[in-house]
C-alpha cells in the first residue's frame, strides 16, 4: 500500500491527548492524499516522560524524555515517521531526524482551572504546575502562592485539583481543545502570561533521508504555523534553555513578515526580561539573537539559570 506492501506506521506517545493529535495527523495525511483510513495505522510507544510521573522533567533528563523511545524507534524502522507536541521536542534534534511538517496551530494561551482569575485565588494559594515557565508567571502575579509540582496528563492533572491537593493548576488551550474540554478553565490572555515556544503547535518528524515519506508529510505542512514555532525554537537555540528554565516566547506572522516576543523569568519572579522584534519569516539568525540579548541583559542569577 502506498509506497509497501504495509500501512504507514505513525508512532505517538500513548497518552490521550498524544493520541488525539495522531489521528488529527493521519486524518490531515488522508484528506490531503486522498488515501483510505487504513493506510496508516498508529504505533504507541511508551516514553520515560510518561513512565515517571513523581519528579520534575528538568531532574530527569529534560525533554528528551518525550522523545528519544520514538528517535529510537524511528531509526530502527520500527516506525516511519512520529508525531509531537513541538514544546515537548528539544531544541537540538539528532542529525538524521527531520522535523517535516506542523498542521495549523491550535490556541497557544494557557488556561486557569480551579479560580475565576488569580486574583480570586485566596491568600498564599497553592498552585500545581510542572511548568518553570508557568511556575515563575505565576509567582509574578501572587507572589504569596506555593507551586507544588503537577505531572501527569490532563485526566490526572484535573482528578488532583478536584481531589483539593491544590486551590488551581494551569493547562494549555490547546490540549483542552483537542481533547473536547473547551468548557474547562479560564483562557488567560497573552498579556497576563506569554505561552510556551512551540505551544499549541503539532509536528511530525521522520528520517531525512527518507525522501518518499519527507514528500508526503510536506503536503500537509502550515507554512505560517511553521515558520512561526521554528523562529521561537530558535530564541531557545539563543538562549540554551533547559528544562529548568522560565522561558516564554510567541511569534505571529504579520503581512510577509514575523512579530516576535520573548522574555525570560526569575523563579520567584521578580525579574522578566523581555525582547520584542519585527524579523523576516526565515531569519532563524535574528531570533536566535533575541534569546542572546535576553541574556546580556539578564542579571547574573537569572543568567546563571541558562548556564550548562
Amino acid at each position: 500500500m502506498l509506497f509497501t506492501d504495509r500501512p504507514l506506521r505513525l508512532g505517538t506517545r500513548g497518552s490521550p491527548l498524544a493520541l488525539a493529535q495522531a489521528r488529527m495527523t493521519a486524518r490531515a495525511l488522508c484528506d490531503a492524499h486522498g488515501w483510505t483510513a487504513d493506510a496508516i495505522t498508529i504505533v504507541t510507544v511508551q516514553t520515560s516522560g510518561d513512565r515517571i510521573q513523581d519528579r520534575a522533567l528538568a531532574d530527569i533528563g529534560g525533554k528528551a524524555l518525550w522523545t528519544k523511545e520514538l528517535d529510537r524507534a524511528l531509526m530502527t524502522g520500527e516506525i516511519d515517521f512520529a508525531v509531537h507536541s513541538m514544546k515537548d521536542v528539544e531544541t537540538v534534534r539528532p542529525d538524521a531526524i527531520r522535523i517535516v511538517a506542523m498542521l495549523p496551530r491550535a490556541d497557544v494561551r494557557d488556561r486557569l482551572v480551579g479560580a475565576a482569575d488569580f486574583s480570586a485565588l485566596p491568600a498564599n494559594p497553592i498552585i500545581g504546575t510542572s511548568s518553570p515557565r508557568r511556575a515563575a508567571q505565576v509567582k509574578r502575579l501572587r507572589p504569596d502562592a506555593t507551586i507544588t509540582l503537577f505531572r501527569g496528563n490532563v485526566a490526572t492533572r484535573l482528578a488532583k485539583l478536584a481531589a483539593g491537593e491544590v486551590h488551581a493548576t494551569l493547562l494549555a488551550a490547546a490540549g483542552l481543545d483537542r481533547l473536547d474540554q473547551r468548557d474547562v478553565g479560564v483562557t488567560i490572555s497573552i498579556d497576563t502570561m506569554l505561552p510556551a515556544p512551540s505551544q499549541g503547535a503539532v509536528g511530525i518528524e521522520a528520517l531525512g533521508d527518507n525522501q518518499a515519506i519527507v514528500a508526503a508529510l510536506a503536503a500537509i505542512n502550515d507554512g505560517d504555523t511553521s515558520d512561526a514555532v521554528l523562529a521561537e525554537r530558535a530564541v531557545l537555540k539563543g538562549l540554551g534553555g533547559t528544562c529548568h528554565s522560565p522561558i516564554a516566547a510567541l511569534a505571529r506572522v504579520e503581512g510577509d513578515g514575523l512579530y516576535l516576543i520573548a522574555e525570560i523569568i526569575s523563579p520567584d519572579g521578580q525579574e522578566t526580561v523581555r525582547e520584542e522584534a519585527r524579523l523576516s519569516r526565515s531569519d532563524r539568525i535574528a531570533a536566535e539573537a533575541i534569546g542572546q540579548a535576553l541574556l546580556d541583559r539578564a542579571s547574573p542569577a537569572l543568567r546563571a539559570l541558562f548556564e550548562a
